[in-house]
């Protein structure tokens, strides 16, 4: 009884610390999904297979949507460095 309060702290922050790289780990692979899917519009346009138009529409949408991936991990960081001081 006495050892499980004494290790609480450290069981605790090790939860955490899973939490934090399976969030991370989640957010690599939608940025990665991401990327692969910005990189085959780009080959379509370059084939021919889609609009300028279409291209710069949906390229404004995956770079958005890349950019608040990249956002909330900034985020996560500065809530994470902020729980540690």
């Amino acid at each position: 009884m006495v050892l499980r309060l004494l290790f609480a702290p450290v069981t605790g922050l090790a939860w955490i610390a899973e939490q934090i790289q399976e969030r991370a780990d989640t957010e690599l692979d939608d940025k990665e999904n991401l990327s692969k899917r910005l990189l085959a519009l780009q080959l379509a346009f370059d084939m021919g297979d889609i609009s300028e138009e279409d291209f710069e529409a949906q390229e404004e949408e995956l770079l958005l949507a890349i950019q608040e991936l990249e956002d909330q991990q900034r985020q996560a960081a500065l809530e994470a460095e902020a729980e540690n001081e």
